[in-house]
């Protein structure tokens, strides 16, 4: 039985992740966050949630251990966070890393330029994407809370299509990629409403 670790569980998407697992798939999952009374356990059976902040290097090694991967949904000081990461997965022995970013984090979104809002976003992918790690950065569009599964995905180097994403669509596809864990290695993906 496959084994992920959710750091940053308490956030919208990672909320919705943790739903859509325990609906599709037989996986176990442990919730970090920083403040663990704010989330319910949603089944006991298969989540344990742990409190503890990324950049403790003790508490993220620690929740580590026993993991198959890891799905990162963070926001604040990403680069610090990003290396906390990739130390504590080197530690741990762990290699499979999903990572949500942002759409335009390359000036890949035509007609847009974001600046130094997605710097903490840019800072982090650029980390990871020079670790040894096999990880998958997330380029969401923006989070729509419509009902519907149906994105697209774009490669790093490609112009980013659409701007919105649903929460269930991005969901899909990180459970996709937690269960199939060679899926999109070492890959940057867009994703937006096909």
């Amino acid at each position: 039985m496959t084994k992920v670790l959710i750091l940053g569980a308490n956030g919208q998407l990672a909320r919705n992740a943790t739903r859509v697992f325990l609906e599709t798939t037989d996986v176990t999952l442990t919730l970090y966050l920083r403040r663990a009374r704010r989330l319910a356990n949603p089944d006991p059976r298969r989540v344990a949630i742990v409190e503890g902040d990324v950049v403790d290097a003790g508490a993220l090694s620690a929740a580590m251990q026993g993991q198959d991967m890891v799905y990162a949904n963070l926001s604040g000081d990403m680069a610090r966070q990003a290396r906390a990461i990739i130390d504590a997965m080197h530690a741990a022995g762990l290699k499979r890393l999903i990572f949500i970013s942002s759409m335009g984090i390359y000036g890949e979104v035509p007609g847009e330029h974001y600046r130094s809002i997605l710097d903490p976003y840019r800072d982090s992918a650029a980390l990871i994407e020079h670790s040894d790690l096999d990880f998958t950065i997330l380029r969401p569009g923006w989070f729509t809370d419509d009902e519907e599964v149906d994105y697209q995905i774009t490669q790093k180097g490609e112009a980013f299509r659409g701007h919105d994403v649903s929460l269930n669509s991005l969901s899909d596809l990180i459970v996709r990629l937690a269960t199939s864990p060679a899926l999109h290695v070492r890959a940057s993906l867009g994703v937006s409403r096909a």
